[in-house]
């Protein structure tokens, strides 16, 4: 029990000591600004780095995570430049934005999950294809060009609005994070999830339809990812961004949600993990990456830092693994 406890106690004594190293060095590390910045960069981070834990929980993995931000970032704010070009009020426009984000990320987890259950092929082999094909759906659909007319109203409400005086994107993240913690732990499907990714073999032979829950899990983590991405869409958009530096971005989100759900705790044998360790793991690279932004420490050496930890996660995973 110590030894377990120890274990917990490690991330939250680090991400106290980052969060405080950084603000020797510069003070506005610890500003009422910055830590409202970081709670609402780890939000959207939070959501990715959910999306990737469930399914590192079936000893899968998705590769083409960033890209389906990047697809459906694209994809939301054309749907909705297109709405508003053709007159539509509010209301239309919001659910043709919704309609296109998530119908895409519906899409691209039901071939993810297809491919991989169905079919059978290696999870890193079939979304490393799916990544590649996000990206060049991205770029079609963008014509490498900055997406233009997409309504400000959307960006006040998704990125400046709140919740009872809570920031709209911290609400959000908080709600589905509530919502995917009791479907984890408490229905079936979320209990069918973990016992997958501890003993596939024994899942199949108790009866379980091992094939249909990863296909719904890979939906899930894709629709995880289309609610973040639907948040990016409606704020960066607007400030007229290159298409390839969006697309750029979104594989840096997909480095930092693997980095967030494998620090976090989530182990990559499967079956061990959670909402608590993904958020947690968010929240470290987060501090992280903030504090060495405001230490002007090069982005470069920002990636080196990351590819690190990502490394020593799963060291670390495997020391816990050998100790049980």
């Amino acid at each position: 029990m110590p030894t377990q406890w120890l274990w917990r106690a490690i991330l939250p004594i680090a991400l106290l000591v980052i969060l405080l190293g950084f603000a020797v060095v510069d003070h506005g590390v610890l500003s009422l600004a910055n830590l409202l910045n970081i709670a609402q960069q780890t939000s959207y981070l939070a959501l990715f780095a959910m999306a990737q834990t469930v399914v590192i929980l079936t000893r899968g993995f998705d590769l083409a995570l960033g890209p389906t931000v990047s697809m459906v970032s694209v994809g939301t704010a054309l749907a909705m430049a297109g709405a508003t070009a053709s007159g539509h009020d509010t209301t239309a426009v919001l659910l043709a934005g919704l309609g296109a984000g998530f119908g895409l990320g519906i899409g691209c987890g039901l071939f993810n999950g297809v491919v991989i259950a169905i079919l059978g092929v290696s999870p890193f082999v079939a979304t490393l294809g799916s990544y590649n094909i996000a990206i060049g759906v991205a770029t079609t659909l963008s014509a490498g060009r900055p997406v233009q007319g997409v309504p400000k109203l959307f960006s006040q409400i998704f990125y400046g609005g709140t919740v009872f005086g809570v920031p709209a994107a911290i609400a959000i993240t908080v709600v589905v994070g509530v919502v995917l913690q009791l479907m984890l732990a408490r229905t079936v499907f979320g209990r069918s999830i973990y016992i997958i990714g501890t003993n596939p073999r024994a899942a199949a032979v108790a009866g379980m339809p091992v094939k249909s829950i990863l296909v719904a899990t890979y939906v899930l983590c894709s629709v995880l990812a289309a609610l973040g991405a639907i948040g990016i869409a409606v704020s960066i958009f607007l400030t007229g961004v290159e298409a390839f530096l969006i697309h750029a971005y979104c594989t840096w989100c997909l480095v930092q949600a693997i980095a967030g759900a494998v620090v976090g705790g989530t182990s990559l044998a499967g079956g061990r993990g959670g909402v608590g360790t993904a958020v947690l793991g968010a929240l470290f690279v987060t501090i992280l990456s903030n504090g060495m932004n405001l230490t002007r420490i090069d982005g470069y050496v920002q990636m080196v830092v990351l590819g690190a930890i990502i490394i020593t996660g799963v060291l670390l995973d495997r020391l816990r693994l050998e100790r049980r």
